[in-house]
């Protein structure tokens, strides 16, 4: 698997394989591939913006990476699931007091400094404006301080990088998130392996904010205690050997709804309410 060596994806890709149970071994900087503690899966660890050619080419049967590398680099890969994770959006941004307050103010012959040449390239082609490129392959935000360019085209997360740079977004271009992606031919053997990483990951991404609740509620109260309780498919209700009438009840709620929902359970006639973290959710 091709996983990102550095930038805001790293962290949360080797974050969601830690979760997954797939922990690197005797890992460092200098690694560039590395085993795991899954026998048959190693680490590749490569700049983000080289994980689609390298999926690609079938030296790596999965790979994470941007949405934004994957249509920039043009490769010939299948998007397997998009993971909700290290969103942004690659939009044109110029300086304050640029006099340009949208893509429609945009002349021919304007510099755009952007590592995303072949989006860039793609976007102002179809609204039939001739914009010179700036390669780069640093930092964007600079570029109209150094009048090297008139503005930029970069992935924007909360624009506070722009505004430090006296930036403002004028358009967005497309969005981006974390994404896993295959190789287009897989043999059996790849292809099952990848539908067993699915299972997990999926897995993994589904219990991530929500919560297991456990409780007791005498059998009376069980309609009142339901009506508040939010599940998945429905609660797991099963008899409890008690000295009177009592189920046990076991729900997977979101976990945003707890502070709100443990008054409301004991409201309704919950006792000995448990809370308990969840590892993975397999749909």
């Amino acid at each position: 698997m091709a996983v990102p060596s550095k930038g805001r994806l790293m962290e949360p890709v080797m974050g969601l394989l830690e979760y997954i149970g797939v922990k690197p071994q005797a890992m460092d900087d200098r690694s560039l591939v590395v085993p795991t503690s899954w026998r048959l899966l190693s680490l590749i660890r490569i700049r983000p913006e080289d994980i689609p050619s390298v999926v690609e080419s079938g030296s790596a049967v999965m790979g994470i990476t941007g949405l934004d590398y994957v249509t920039e680099s043009g490769a010939s890969v299948n998007v397997v699931e998009r993971l909700g994770f290290g969103r942004g959006k690659i939009v044109v941004a110029v300086p304050y007091g640029s006099g340009v307050s949208s893509i429609d103010d945009i002349k021919d012959g304007m510099r755009l400094a952007t590592k995303y040449v072949n989006i860039t390239n793609s976007y102002f082609s179809k609204l039939g404006k001739r914009i010179r490129i700036v390669k780069i392959s640093g930092s964007a935000e600079v570029m109209p301080l150094l009048n090297v360019a008139d503005g930029i085209v970069d992935v924007m997360s909360t624009g506070t990088t722009l505004r430090l740079h006296g930036l403002k977004p004028i358009g967005v271009i497309m969005e981006s998130e974390a994404a896993l992606i295959t190789p287009r031919e897989l043999s059996d053997d790849e292809k099952e392996f990848v539908d067993k990483f699915l299972i997990l990951m999926r897995g993994a991404l589904a219990s991530n904010g929500r919560k297991l609740v456990l409780m007791n509620v005498p059998e009376q109260d069980l309609a009142a205690v339901l009506k508040v309780l939010p599940a998945m498919e429905g609660p797991t209700i099963a008899d409890v050997a008690s000295g009177r009438p009592m189920k046990e009840v076991i729900s997977v709620v979101p976990e945003e709804s707890i502070p709100d929902l443990l008054p409301l359970l004991k409201k309704a006639g919950a006792k000995d309410i448990l809370v308990l973290s969840i590892e993975k959710v397999i749909p």
